[in-house]
């Protein structure tokens, strides 16, 4: 069998699963996982996939709802993603960042600067989200170190984001229930109000609700003291904290506040870049911004490779430069920086993003994508649908008119996902919300495949509910 090409259907034998199983719940830690779980919990296992689709041990295809976790942007089992992979395993796999520069992390750096917005010329690689949002902050310390402003080094973020499980960019993160007992750089974070217009305050119109939270920020400013605030780190949709898009105007008006107290602006483009909003880069296009630092993963390879990195202003290099200690050195790095396979994994996959023009396809797709999901808001448990692009977020509630979660919030999501997944989708369950983030190759008519299962889903969970007595509907 060619390698390049998907294993059948039915190459894993439903033993061969029940094996493979095992050793998981016996070795494998998984990500989040829970203390009582640990040794015994079972994850649903894959055998491969193709396009849209996942397939389970049984052969079972399921729509990939979540796109993996917001990345797989082209689709899974793309033969030419794997040969690109496999041509530069073959030339050159990998060689130390520290001494030599390859031909694929040159072409990616220029590729990825000519997307940025204003004069974000220059790209720093990592390997993933967390280590390209904890080496921003890092650049950040490492600036104002270098201009003599060992001070300013407090971070803001808020509520409700997530920027990635580093000690610090954990800190930064601000779901609760991420945090736990895990211990934190809370010295220098502090948090702000979530932009969630869902859960604003009683009577409170959307743009007043604007007014406050960019209040918020410059009062917090000159609270802690101008000359010790570093940086404002924000995604421009708040996508694990539920797909949260803040009212209009906002980001513009807080990065306005940022400029006035000289505070850095880091844009958090790990899950809203390349394409998910039918742009390469969202900051400017669609939000009017012009940060600092836009740090991206994910979608730069589709998930095939580990990357991630900073798009890095000019101005703050030379600034840096313009202080006289130019023998200062950032030293910060990992032993994958710049990997060359990652590195042709992108330049492949920004390939076919703009051969297949599928930013447009997002741009066209994604209003249907959101006007489907909006039917959905009829269902009696069903909050809010809200979303921009190609991510959308449900949000259950016990009663429409308080905006109460339901009590057992932690599983409503898990229930609906279960029975979603029986009919043939993923859905990515957060407590009482349910986000979709698919593939942008997605189409139309697959688009109605994934809102009537989801639909199916969350009547079926409704029904459960009442049954239990554990809501009246």
């Amino acid at each position: 069998m060619d390698s390049l090409n998907p294993m059948p259907p039915m190459a894993q034998t439903q033993a061969g699963g029940d094996a493979l199983l095992d050793k998981a719940r016996r070795h494998l830690i998984q990500p989040w996982p829970l203390v009582e779980a640990l040794g015994t919990e079972s994850r649903m296992l894959l055998s491969r996939s193709d396009g849209i689709y996942v397939y389970d041990e049984q052969g079972r295809r399921l729509i990939d709802g979540p796109a993996g976790m917001w990345c797989v942007q082209v689709g899974h089992g793309r033969p030419e993603m794997a040969q690109a992979i496999a041509d530069q395993v073959l030339s050159l796999p990998y060689y130390s960042p520290w001494y030599t520069t390859t031909g694929p992390a040159a072409e990616l750096a220029e590729k990825i600067a000519s997307y940025a917005p204003g004069d974000l010329d220059f790209v720093f690689f990592t390997t993933g989200g967390s280590t390209a949002v904890d080496s921003a902050l890092r650049l950040v310390q490492f600036y104002n170190n270098v201009r003599g402003r060992p001070e300013k080094k407090i971070i803001i973020a808020r509520q409700g984001g997530y920027h990635g499980s580093t000690y610090l960019t954990a800190t930064c993160s601000g779901k609760p229930r991420d945090k736990g007992l895990m211990d934190q750089a809370s010295d220098i974070v502090r948090h702000l109000f979530a932009p969630y217009p869902y859960r604003r305050p009683e009577g409170m119109s959307v743009e007043a609700f604007c007014d406050f939270l960019v209040e918020e920020l410059e009062r917090t400013i000159l609270e802690l003291g101008p000359e010790r605030v570093a940086c404002f780190v924000a995604e421009p949709i708040l996508a694990s904290g539920g797909v949260i898009v803040p009212p209009e105007g906002y980001q513009r008006r807080m990065e306005a506040v940022c400029r006035k107290y000289d505070v850095l602006t880091i844009a958090d483009e790990v899950v809203t870049g390349f394409g998910r909003l039918g742009e390469m880069f969202t900051s400017e296009t669609l939000f009017g911004l012009k940060p600092d630092m836009i740090t991206f993963a994910k979608g730069v390879t589709s998930g095939y490779i580990p990357l991630g990195g900073i798009v890095i202003s000019r101005r703050l290099i030379e600034e840096m430069k313009a202080t006289g200690n130019g023998a200062a050195m950032f030293a910060n790095g990992y032993t994958y920086s710049s990997h060359p396979v990652a590195c042709a994994a992108a330049l492949k996959n920004i390939e076919i993003i703009e051969r297949e023009r599928l930013c447009e396809h997002v741009r066209e797709v994604g209003p249907y994508f959101q006007a489907r999901l909006q039917e959905l808001a009829e269902l009696p448990i069903v909050g809010e649908v809200r979303g921009m692009g190609l991510m959308a977020c449900i949000e259950c509630v016990s009663d429409r008119t308080s905006r109460e979660p339901l009590a057992l919030d932690q599983e409503v999501g898990r229930r609906i996902d279960r029975h979603c997944q029986e009919l043939g989708l993923i859905v990515r369950p957060m407590g009482y919300l349910c986000v979709m983030s698919p593939p942008l190759i997605i189409t139309r008519a697959q688009i109605d495949e994934m809102v009537s299962i989801l639909r199916q889903g969350i009547e079926r969970t409704q029904d459960d509910l009442r049954r239990e007595g554990l809501w009246r509907g």
